[in-house]
Parts: structure tokens; sequence; C-alpha cells
């Protein structure tokens, strides 16, 4: 199994003991949860000294907001995987947590299976709401993106059919905005490098061989 460098952010002890015993049960990766953090600077520390590929974070911590961290990490950090594991269920904040740049967010009320579920989905490259957020339909901002809680069911079965991650789904429509690996790269926070990479495996999938052919293939399926 993969192993995942692994930090988990909350100040309940006992939670954090239930968590990890969870991540034990996950038999798609082995999880390596090299620190904990119990508030909002003890977790800024030890995501740069450990540099994990996986954060489970709570929004409820002493001292900083779990929102203002999520904003500083992804300030020099766009790779690391964040998943949002917390009580707050209100349409407001689960929004702000995804502009932020959580990649799922889930409540704590959650069963082993729903926990399990939103973990693999993130570490897989999805974005994931847990069961119980309170969405009421409304649309999340996502870097100048928007996500409705349930994609229309057209872009959806685009999204399934080409398999398509959420990076790809960005950089394509950075892509249609005419806009160079190297501006894509700074964009996004990533090298241009791997730009090139999704660019390539973006093409692939859709079955085409030039970026005159992935803008059309996004506007006629309304992705942009």
């Amino acid at each position: 199994m993969e192993l995942i460098r692994t930090v988990i952010a909350d100040d309940h002890h006992l939670f954090i003991t239930g968590l990890r015993s969870i991540l034990k049960d996950s038999e798609e990766y082995e999880f390596d949860v090299v620190a904990l953090a119990h508030d909002g600077d003890e977790l800024m520390d030890k995501l740069k000294l450990y540099a994990p590929e996986f954060l489970i974070l709570d929004l409820n911590m002493p001292g900083r907001d779990g929102l203002d961290v999520l904003k500083e990490i992804r300030k020099y950090n766009r790779e690391l995987k964040i998943l949002t594991l917390t009580m707050y269920d209100e349409p407001k904040i689960v929004k702000a947590a995804f502009k932020s740049g959580s990649d799922g967010y889930i409540l704590k009320i959650e069963g082993k299976e729903g926990m399990l579920k939103g973990v693999h989905e993130v570490l897989s490259g999805k974005t994931h709401m847990g069961q119980g957020v309170k969405l009421n339909e409304e649309l999340i901002a996502i870097n100048g993106d928007v996500l409705a809680k349930t994609i229309s069911p057209y872009e959806d079965r685009f999204i399934q059919k080409y398999n398509l991650t959420k990076r790809e789904i960005e950089i394509l429509r950075l892509i249609t905005q005419a806009l160079s690996n190297k501006e894509i790269a700074k964009e996004l926070y990533i090298s241009d490098q791997t730009v090139s990479v999704h660019r390539k495996n973006i093409m692939r999938k859709l079955g085409v061989s030039n970026t005159a052919g992935l803008i059309k293939l996004a506007y006629d399926n309304s992705l942009v």
C-alpha cells in the first residue's frame, strides 16, 4: 500500500486517538502520522518541519482561526491534500473552507466508512463533501472556479467519462484562458514541468492533440 505522510491538527486528544484507529483500517493507504498539532501556530511549524502529503484539519483550534491557517498554507503549498474535519455545518463556513483551500469537508459525526471515503477521495484528487453538510445546493467558490454541492449532471458525466481529477479540471480551465505553462504554474504554485505533465495527461484522456482541441472540448461541454 502507498505510504502517506500525515499530520493531524486537532486539540481533542481522544478524537485524535479515534481518528488514528480509523486510518489504520484503510485498505488503500498506509498512514504514517508524522506529527500532531493542537493549535494553528504549532501546525504551521510542523508542516514546514515534516513536509507531509496529507493534512486532517479541525477548524476550531485554540489561537489562530482555522480558515486563516488554510489560506496561509495555500500561499506556499498547493500540493498538500487537506481534509477539513469539524463540527461546523453552516453553509458559509463550508464555502469559506473550500475557498481557502480545503480539498474535502467532513463533519465529526460522520461514521467510520464516511471518514475513510472522504480520506480516500481527497487523496485521489477529488473534492469531497461528507454527509450532513448543509449546503442547500448553494455554490461554493474555489480558487475562482465554481463547484456546486452536486455538479450538474452534464458536467459530472463529462468528468466521469474522461476520469479527470480536480487539478486537471483546474488546469484545463486555465488553458482555456490562453495561459502558458509558466503562467499556469505561477497561478497554481506548482512547477512548469508539473503543468506540462498534467497538460499531456489531459490531452491523452480527452483524445486531442493540441491546445485548440482542448479549448473546443471544454467549451462544447460547458466547463468554461
